[in-house]
């Protein structure tokens, strides 16, 4: 399978050609050892774009996710699926310009996913970082909290789980502090699993890493209970009953905290 966006054509100057994605250069994003992978940058006209390439992960990692319990991830196919999900459940993420997949044998099967750059845009991560010293106004916590909230309820509620639900992976646009001009994407979804309904513990591990990743930056009672209100659709009261989920969640969020590295 290959597609392209006309608007990619058009700046590449014609249909590109599998191979000559494959040997894109430019700025390389990650690059993990024996992994069969790599993300960069590269520009076309006034344009950037992400590149993920993907050359196959080989019998050795196939097999030691299946010893292990879990589904490997053999290409570029699953961040294509997700990102074209959460678009159509409304959770704002990458815009799509590019795919191709080819080979049957999963092992060495070759693919890649091309999206375009959010240029100028800030990870939740940097943009909390000194919260706790230097608190937000309090409308701007307000409406990240239930921005957040809601992309995690229509995630989990359409069979979606990230699998690294951390602030680094939300980019957050230039903003005038408005709720009408707050564009909050969700990024690096090659990971997503996708079912019809999401079990308990993917639910917990993402609410959980999710808690993890804003521990330090001054969040208080309130403000979490004000995400369990938006998680479960303003039902504040019959959200706190189900304590199994959220003293799971709790216990996950401490569990990561204890492993951080120091």
């Amino acid at each position: 399978m290959e597609w392209f966006e006309a608007d990619f054509i058009k700046k590449w100057g014609k249909t590109p050609e599998f191979k000559a994605i494959m040997a894109l250069q430019g700025e390389i994003f990650r690059e993990p050892a024996g992994a069969g992978r790599r993300t960069l940058k590269f520009q076309l006209k006034d344009t950037f774009y992400f590149a993920k390439l993907h050359w196959g992960v080989g019998w050795r990692e196939i097999f030691k996710n299946l010893l292990s319990l879990r589904l490997p991830i053999l290409g570029a196919k699953n961040e294509w699926l997700a990102i074209q999900t959460l678009q159509k459940i409304g959770v704002e993420t990458m815009h799509l310009s590019g795919y191709a997949e080819y080979g049957l044998n999963p092992a060495t099967r070759q693919s890649f996913v091309i999206t375009q750059s959010l240029e100028e845009s800030i990870s939740l991560e940097d943009y909390c970082l000194d919260w706790q010293a230097n608190p937000p106004l309090p409308h701007i916590k307000y409406q990240l909290i239930q921005r957040v909230a809601e992309m995690a309820r229509l995630m989990h509620e359409n069979g979606l789980n990230h699998r690294d639900f951390y602030l680094c992976h939300f980019l957050l646009m230039p903003w005038d502090g408005t709720n009408a001009h707050l564009h909050l994407h969700l990024i690096d979804l090659h990971r997503v699993q996708q079912r019809k309904k999401i079990p308990f513990r993917w639910q917990v591990k993402d609410l959980g890493a999710l808690w993890f990743s804003a521990m330090e930056i001054g969040l208080t009672s309130r403000d979490l209970y004000r995400f369990i209100k938006v998680y479960n659709q303003g039902q504040l009261r019959s959200s706190l009953a189900n304590k199994k989920l959220w003293n799971a969640v709790e216990k996950r969020a401490k569990a990561l905290w204890k492993t951080r590295p120091s």
